[in-house]
């Protein structure tokens, strides 16, 4: 059924999902949403199971107007929000109805927003996933960012009979300053005092920022003379941190397949989806963990999404 109608679309506004895997030795990259935390709460403030799709919000939000009655929620980067005039609050399931309009402002902190619906977004599964590739012109609502007249469905909706709002103790903060945790590799042998430069220094995030990745600048990061300025293209994920010619990190995101840049660490993935609240002028210094912590950190962040869902199940 036809669910919003985009009066405004924002800034760059797609439908994501979880991603897409299994397709990068054809040249499909992962996608999905970059910060996969926002992602699944917004999911659960509105009662869906599993991989509902939803909008992702980059920077200025969009003007929408609902077509049906539903219940939204908005997670992620801090922005003001209203619903015909007036101000409501993030991180809570929101009642919509037709004819009430969703106003979402620019980004106070963080980065992206990520808005659910009643069901999920109904758009066509392409290889496995909702998930809108935009290089690629697939996936998603016709494989592009939205715009002003774009109609889109919703899947059955089934309206919750009490609203959701998790506790303010379990919403992430969007600092500009974030130490973000790595592990050493896979290509580490290639850097000798490169390593040592670059888990003490502090980087700035440039605009030439994206899906794709997000480059940094600050001291340079030298490969050992002894050593080739590049490998044999291999697969990327989400993370790897590449050192091209001019010496500067680029850290890969979801929008990569192959890559042939040595690669001095890999972020974990439990702090991924604080890279995608990052905006140009932010500074990030590195530290290196092990993977075994990387793993405990992991099983936590799990744990957290179990405890939110637990919370609002019990809302029903």
């Amino acid at each position: 059924m036809d669910a919003f109608k985009i009066l405004d679309p924002g800034g760059y506004t797609t439908v994501q999902d979880k991603g897409r895997y299994g397709y990068q030795h054809m040249g499909g990259p992962i996608s999905g949403s970059l910060d996969t935390f926002a992602f699944q709460v917004a999911n659960i403030l509105v009662g869906n199971i599993g991989n509902a799709a939803v909008l992702e919000i980059t920077v200025i939000g969009p003007l929408i107007e609902f077509l049906v009655d539903a219940d939204i929620a908005l997670t992620g980067a801090e922005m003001e929000i209203s619903i015909n005039g007036q101000p409501v609050e993030e991180w809570r399931s929101l009642r919509v109805k037709p004819g009430d309009v969703l106003a979402i402002q620019q980004i106070k902190s963080g980065c992206r927003a990520y808005l659910a619906i009643s069901g999920g977004i109904d758009v066509p599964e392409v290889m496995g996933s909702y998930s809108t590739y935009v290089g690629g012109k697939f996936g998603g609502f016709h494989g592009r960012p939205l715009k002003k007249g774009d109609i889109l469905r919703c899947k059955e909706v089934q309206l919750l009979v009490k609203q959701r709002k998790i506790d303010s103790s379990m919403i992430p903060g969007y600092p500009s300053e974030i130490v973000i945790r790595a592990i050493p590799g896979p290509q580490d042998i290639f850097f000798d005092e490169g390593s040592n430069v670059f888990f003490s220094s502090e980087y700035i995030v440039t605009a030439k920022t994206d899906r794709m990745g997000i480059r940094l600048q600050g001291p340079s990061i030298h490969i050992k003379e002894s050593m080739p300025k590049s490998i044999i293209s291999e697969p990327s994920m989400p993370g790897g941190i590449q050192i091209p010619a001019d010496e500067q990190p680029i850290i890969l995101l979801v929008e990569q397949t192959m890559g042939g840049y040595a690669k001095i660490a890999t972020v974990i993935s439990s702090d991924l989806q604080r890279l995608a609240q990052t905006t140009p002028g932010d500074l990030i210094q590195f530290e290196k963990v092990d993977l075994e912590f990387a793993h405990l950190l992991f099983i936590e962040e799990k744990n957290r999404i179990n405890t939110i869902q637990s919370i609002c199940s019990a809302k029903k």
